[in-house]
């Protein structure tokens, strides 16, 4: 192994004659990064130091950056811990650990000027003066015998280096592999020694920082995907059909684990058209119903959408979004479909676009997003990005006791029976016709999605069609105060607003803390509903600020334009903060533009 003449100083832990050993320097909020070719195990070493973190009671917030292919080409993680609440990557790394070139030069930009970067020297060299390179492969592959137990033994060096509780350490491992059996679980044991051992044994290596411990002990682990399954099922859902799609596949997988108990179905469909006219025809007969996408299968959903649109069939869609159009990168990071959503097919219907930031946001807002469904009867979709979906982090475990259930007008067989007639799409004050399921006793009704009068009975009568048109579209208009609220954050007083979206809650709340300490006071506006724009919301904000900063991840600013033609008398107040290249915004990232504009 090398070890940089820059970096052999006495190791802090060992004491001299006339000295007690003196305390390294501790790290309340730091991030690792592993990364290496697909197969190397760079999300095992995440997981492992995952495990870890939790137990010393640290908040955690994973990213992972895989390339959209089975095998092969780079990969890394990248976890952050901290004793602080967080939800966005931090801005500089603490530690990386590469068992390719790539990794090294990837991460060598975002090093904090004291960071060190571990690599295995089995395959390249570096001579970088902040790089310190194991044969890994090599210690592993002569003692356990397959050179893959190199990311067990990356994990023990990281143990070491970052004072790490040795019990605790292996406890780690015991955990994660005991159910693989003994053998793999004392090959992994004997990795770990090794990985301890070759860090132990390198002069100035051995506890350059300890980790600060935390008191998020009851806090959950979970990606957003996860909690947007868990409030699907326990909103009532209980029929969801989909297609395999990056980054929204984790939803049906969830499904198939957890639905089953609740006498809910999930198909898997040939492709997406087939899966979104699944869920119509189960909502038409009175299930809850739910598709997840991303923007490719959106766009071939985008008829059926419209359908249940004008039918007046209520259907949750929860979109995905990644980096378009076409294919686009499909692991990676955007939030471009947003103009599409506001504007889905031909014709004209009303939708809500509904869109949580954390992954709290996505359990709670699913189950609001099936009770708007069935009490608007209409489409709803559930806007999710990349980052939000698929990035592991800490948060409060849900409250299942917030949660209620609306089917919205649904009428019994009694009910049927003291009227006259049922008609499906009867005029109402509010657009919102009574339902009656197919099998009511007493209903017989004809649901399309052409033009039709009451009845359900299609109609091209221009006086009919005027009204049919008011009814469906002054939805928007009569929900809206039913609609999910912002969230609200910051110095109430504060001339300087920053309105987002989606992932961006925790960069921008991060950013908040760096500008207060900078004295600059902000209030951000986390928007949670997006479509119909919340008018009634959003203008006495805009109007108590002096400028406005709308921070998202595409290149057009699309929700600040949509602001625009909505609220036209604040354009000049509105700036667009803008990333779209396919990674998250780091807090600086807002920071300065804000610092440079005000």
């Amino acid at each position: 192994m090398t070890t940089p003449a820059a970096k052999t100083t006495p190791d802090p832990g060992v004491a001299t004659a006339n000295h007690l050993p003196p305390r390294s320097p501790e790290l309340s909020d730091l991030a690792v990064m592993i990364g290496g070719q697909g197969g190397d195990g760079t999300l095992t070493v995440s997981d492992l130091l995952g495990r870890y973190f939790r137990k010393r009671g640290l908040y955690i917030y994973t990213s992972r950056n895989v390339l959209s292919r089975i095998r092969g080409g780079h990969a890394d993680a990248c976890i952050r811990a901290s004793r602080d609440p967080i939800a966005a990557v931090k801005a500089e790394v603490n530690l990386i650990v590469a068992f390719d070139k790539e990794a090294l030069e990837i991460g060598r930009s975002e090093l904090a000027a004291d960071g060190w970067m571990l690599y295995d020297s089995s395959s390249f060299q570096s001579d970088a003066p902040n790089a310190v390179g194991f044969p890994f492969a090599t210690l592993v592959g002569g003692v356990v015998g397959q050179p893959i137990f190199k990311n067990t033994a990356a994990y023990g060096a990281i143990s070491v280096i970052l004072g790490f509780d040795p019990d605790q350490t292996r406890a780690v491992i015991e955990e994660r592999f005991a159910k693989r059996g003994a053998e793999a679980l004392q090959k992994n044991l004997k990795a770990l020694e090794i990985g301890r051992k070759a860090a132990a044994d390198t002069p100035g290596l051995a506890n350059r920082w300890h980790v600060a411990d935390g008191d998020a002990h009851n806090q959950i682990l979970t990606i957003g995907n996860q909690a947007v399954a868990l409030g699907f099922v326990v909103g009532g859902g209980r029929f969801f059909a989909g297609y395999p799609i990056t980054p929204a596949t984790e939803i049906m997988e969830y499904l198939m684990r957890y639905l089953p108990a609740f006498h809910g179905v999930v198909r898997q469909a040939e492709d997406e058209l087939a899966a979104v006219n699944m869920i119509i025809g189960a909502a038409y007969a009175g299930a809850r119903v739910m598709t997840s996408t991303s923007g490719p299968g959106l766009s071939l959903m985008t008829e059926g959408i419209g359908h249940a649109g004008t039918a007046e069939v209520p259907i949750l869609v929860a979109d995905c979004q990644r980096v378009g159009p076409s294919t686009g990168e499909p692991t990676r990071h955007e939030q471009s479909d947003l103009s599409h959503l506001a504007h889905l097919g031909h014709g004209e219907y009303p939708r809500f676009i509904v869109a949580p930031g954390t992954v709290e946001d996505c359990f709670e807002i699913t189950v609001e997003a099936l009770n708007l469904a069935e009490r608007w009867r209409l489409p709803v979709i559930l806007l999710l990005d990349q980052a939000l979906c698929q990035n592991t982090t800490t948060a409060e475990p849900f409250d299942l006791s917030k949660v209620t259930v609306d089917r919205g007008n649904r009428l019994t067989s009694e009910q049927v029976a003291k009227m006259e007639s049922y008609a499906a799409y009867q005029f109402t004050p509010n657009g919102v016709s009574p339902y009656a399921p197919p099998g009511t006793l007493g209903v017989y009704s004809q649901i399309t999605g052409n033009e039709h009068n009451e009845m359900g009975h299609v109609s091209v009568n221009p006086v009919n069609r005027v009204k049919m048109m008011d009814k469906r579209m002054g939805k928007l208009i009569h929900a809206e105060p039913e609609l999910p609220v912002p969230h609200m954050f910051g110095d109430a007083g504060a001339k300087i607003g920053i309105i987002g979206y989606g992932s961006t809650f925790g960069p921008i709340r991060e950013a908040q803390g760096l500008l207060d300490r900078a004295g600059i006071r902000t209030r951000f506006y986390n928007a949670r509903t997006l479509f119909p724009v919340p008018s009634r919301t959003l203008e006495p904000f805009l109007a108590s600020m002096d400028v406005v900063y709308v921070v998202e991840h595409n290149y057009t600013g699309q929700f600040a334009e949509m602001i625009r033609a909505a609220l036209p008398q604040h354009h000049a107040k509105l700036r667009s903060i803008k990333k779209f290249d396919g990674n998250s915004f780091r807090a600086p990232e807002i920071v300065g533009p804000i610092q440079g504009g005000r």
